[in-house]
């Protein structure tokens, strides 16, 4: 600090006077280009379902969620990430719908790139919406999740994703090594361009509730836990070593989730490998705030555009929010 600019010679509140002057020196900006959409699929026509446990979020059958992509495409949303909703008979113990050619996120990803040419097209490649327990990857006898027989289905999935025309696969299984399978896997069959936004530091977190309810594995789970591979929310240096391998592997984005308990791993990443670095602002942060609103303890716009603002300030390079769609309009109208 410089000993010279001391009060009265500075005073900090002058450029806090005005709004000119507060919008000069703002260090930090929140633009539609910043937005990623999660978005939840499920089968059948005409339908749209409010998820119970995320008010003003929903499940779209395949042709209302091409009208909805339509409709972000508009507001100048850069990247969607699809989910689905997986019905009970799609489930098993070895996820066989998760690489199904013909399956529901495979058919939506060319439904949506048929019709929108210039939005981006993410996609989820983890099993626990494919199986019957709930877990991310495939299980023993003991209900362990096997590391390496798990990374063969997800690289078959995600080349399924591809095939069908999607931009980026975005792993959130927490397997060991999946990053370099799927690396290896799409230049041999020539996919040399298709990105991969890693899930590089995803915790064993409590705010993933409203989400298992959204896509359908709350049930399967039946209480159990995924501690034996996503991360200890006790660690902080683990995950820049789990950021460090994956962008060894191949990863050309990486993820730090959830969102904003974690805003510190989202600045260390950021300053210590200067590579895009995303936020998720998962369902159970989401829930709260909408809570709060609905309940007018809190003012939406304001908490809204300020949770989002604050991943920025962290060093976010884009935040996957369920509020998108509505900052979007926000952001067009200003």
């Amino acid at each position: 600090m410089n000993e010279l600019s001391q009060f009265p010679l500075r005073r900090m509140r002058r450029l806090r006077a005005h709004d000119f002057s507060r919008r000069l020196v703002a260090e930090n900006q929140l633009t539609v280009d910043d937005l990623i959409y999660p978005m939840f699929v499920l089968e059948g026509s005409g339908r749209v379902e409010e998820v119970s446990s995320m008010p003003g979020v929903f499940r779209y059958s395949i042709d209302e969620l091409v009208k909805e992509v339509k409709e972000c495409e508009a507001l100048g949303i850069p990247l969607i990430d699809l989910f689905p909703y997986v019905e009970a008979d799609k489930k098993s113990l070895h996820a066989e719908e998760a690489y199904n050619p013909d399956g529901l996120i495979q058919r939506a990803i060319r439904a949506i790139k048929a019709e929108c040419k210039t939005i981006g097209v993410m996609t989820d490649v983890a099993l626990d919406p494919f199986t019957t327990h709930g877990q991310d990857g495939i299980i023993d006898d003991n209900g362990y999740v096997l590391n390496d027989i798990t990374i063969e289905v997800l690289v078959r999935q995600a080349l399924s994703h591809l095939e069908a025309g999607a931009d980026i696969i975005s792993p959130s299984d927490m397997m060991d090594g999946r990053i370099l399978a799927m690396r290896e896997a799409f230049e041999k069959a020539g996919f040399v361009n298709a990105q991969i936004m890693a899930y590089s530091a995803k915790y064993a977190s409590c705010f993933y509730g409203p989400f298992r309810d959204a896509i359908g594995s709350s049930s399967n789970i039946k209480g159990g836990n995924k501690k034996t591979y996503q991360m200890d929310p006790a660690n902080g240096a683990e995950a820049l070593h789990e950021v460090g391998l994956d962008l060894q592997e191949g990863a050309d984005m990486v993820m730090i989730k959830p969102g904003m308990p974690y805003l510190d791993l989202i600045r260390q990443t950021k300053d210590t490998f200067h590579v895009p670095t995303f936020a998720y602002q998962v369902s159970g942060e989401y829930a709260m705030q909408m809570a709060a609103i609905q309940n007018g303890w809190l003012e939406e716009k304001a908490t809204i555009m300020e949770s989002l603002l604050c991943f920025k300030r962290a060093g976010a390079d884009g935040i996957l929010t369920y509020f998108s769609k509505r900052v979007a309009k926000w952001l067009a109208e200003e």
